[in-house]
């Protein structure tokens, strides 16, 4: 005989979920303190707040992002906003040109947000005007400027929208958590964009993951780069390796264990959490946990498979660089971006280089001349091969990095030949689906010092980012984590199609 549920006034417990929740108490507890901390668990607030659908809210522009990004810093000016004003006033201090003194600007103070205590800061207030390092000239039909340190990227200009007044208020490398994130280190940390790319929106590829990140991060304390923080460790980034035989750190089947053994053991534990699913079928993040179990499985034979170079050809390699030591590392992570997005993942995050290479404090002409070498083919590369495949209708690049260097010469201890790190004004470049080319957004001062008008602060290129992929970056928010105003930008609608 089947008891009929207890009943008192408008409640009702069934003996069932009784029993789960006290008398199998701990275990419930467990389980329940685990997926609290992983914030997981929430109230349930009918008609109040429903997470994403992982549908787009509108009609999205792009379906995927490779989002590629130089640690350290390069000179917007040696690069994509090149400024004759610091030759023709080499040598001079601010005061001694006809030009407004940039430290005496109302931006200086609004932009600038030293960790040290500002009477003891010497950073981004070196007066004495540094040179040009390299040679420049326009390209394409929209004769838009480049460094002679970029000769293969030039051809593609047309292709490529640059931001030249992109500005930022961390003056060290955290800003490399900043720009992913949009919180300054002193603030509380935010989740990273791709982290909201991967929480907005469902997946392409039910065996790989929606959010991929290649080369990085770069040292743990770049986690926050890629994390997801309040969202839930399900949205964060997944590390993957170059190497088809290990490209999921951790994520190998033991030593002994056969593949059979192995579907056991993930179908065990997922009848595990389908006891829990019965008992909770209002938490919609149980079963995201429960797909992520199976994911993990799934993404042991899909991940090696396309990390797997040796399928291209040869003149897909040489295309990338894959020939030559210099440009190996980055032509390998771009080319495994390109069959990632190909085969369905959302947000691909890459590192061509190394952690803060492009910090050129000095020998920035040594260092810029190699390090451009280093990933100018590889980019170059990428953009071709993503035309020739008709994948820029589909695919969105950002290329992008922390900050600028300084219009000044770095002075400290002894310095004559480099460049300190510069949030006030910098440039970042986008290119393909939903993005105009050949054009150029926004502009700095003749020094390259302030990014003019309003700029674009780090936030808005994220709100780009994510209204390309059809979400509204106001409406991702969770319940007990209201945003600040910063943290949300605003789409740079200038520079869409």
């Amino acid at each position: 005989m089947t008891s009929a549920p207890h009943q008192t006034g408008c409640c009702s417990t069934s003996r069932r979920t009784f029993l789960s929740d006290f008398g199998m108490g701990f275990t419930g507890l467990a389980l329940g303190a685990m997926l609290s901390d992983d914030g997981i668990v929430r109230a349930y607030q009918p008609d109040v707040w429903t997470p994403p659908t992982g549908e787009s809210q509108f009609v999205p522009r792009t379906r995927s992002v490779i989002w590629i990004f130089l640690s350290g810093g390069y000179s917007h000016l040696e690069t994509f906003d090149p400024k004759p004003a610091l030759n023709k006033y080499a040598g001079k201090t601010f005061d001694d040109t006809p030009l407004d003194n940039p430290l005496d600007s109302p931006l200086h103070a609004k932009r600038f947000r030293s960790v040290a205590a500002q009477e003891i800061n010497v950073r981004d207030v070196y007066p004495i005007i540094y040179p040009m390092q390299v040679g420049w000239k326009q390209h394409g039909e929209s004769g838009m400027e480049v460094t002679d340190w970029w000769p293969r990227l030039s051809r593609y200009v047309d292709d490529l929208c640059f931001v030249r007044n992109m500005w930022t208020t961390d003056n060290d490398h955290a800003a490399e958590n900043q720009i992913h994130t949009g919180r300054h280190r002193l603030d509380e940390t935010q989740p990273s964009v791709g982290a909201w790319a991967h929480y907005g929106l469902g997946t392409l590829n039910e065996n790989l993951p929606k959010f991929v990140v290649l080369g990085g991060p770069t040292r743990s304390d770049t986690r926050q780069s890629i994390d997801s923080y309040y969202l839930g460790p399900q949205h964060a980034g997944v590390p993957i390796e170059l190497d088809p035989t290990n490209p999921l750190p951790f994520g190998r089947r033991q030593e002994g264990q056969s593949a059979d053994e192995q579907r056991n053991e993930f179908e065990f534990i997922n009848e595990l959490n389908e006891l829990t699913a019965v008992e909770y079928p209002q938490d919609q993040d149980l079963r995201a946990r429960i797909r992520a179990y199976e994911l993990a499985f799934r993404m042991q034979s899909a991940v090696p498979e396309a990390v797997d170079l040796t399928q291209e050809t040869a003149a897909t390699a040489n295309l990338y660089g894959l020939e030559d030591d210099a440009t190996k590392l980055a032509g390998q992570r771009l080319l495994a971006a390109r069959r990632l997005v190909e085969r369905g993942v959302r947000f691909v995050q890459v590192y061509p280089s190394s952690y803060g290479v492009w910090d050129s404090h000095q020998k920035l002409k040594e260092n810029h001349t190699r390090l451009c070498a280093t990933i100018d083919k590889p980019v170059a590369g990428l953009i071709h091969d993503l035309k020739q495949r008709g994948l820029m209708e589909e695919v969105t690049v950002v290329f992008c990095t922390e900050f600028g260097r300084t219009p000044g010469l770095e002075q400290r201890a002894g310095g004559k030949d480099g460049r300190d790190h510069h949030p006030n004004g910098f440039t970042v470049w986008l290119a393909g689906a939903g993005i105009k080319k050949g054009e150029v957004h926004g502009e700095t001062d003749e020094l390259g010092y302030h990014a003019l008008g309003e700029g674009h602060y780090v936030t808005d290129l994220h709100a780009t980012v994510l209204h390309l992929l059809g979400l509204d970056n106001r409406s991702l928010e969770i319940p007990g984590r209201k945003r600040l105003e910063i943290d949300h930008g605003r789409p740079i609608h200038e520079i869409m199609t």
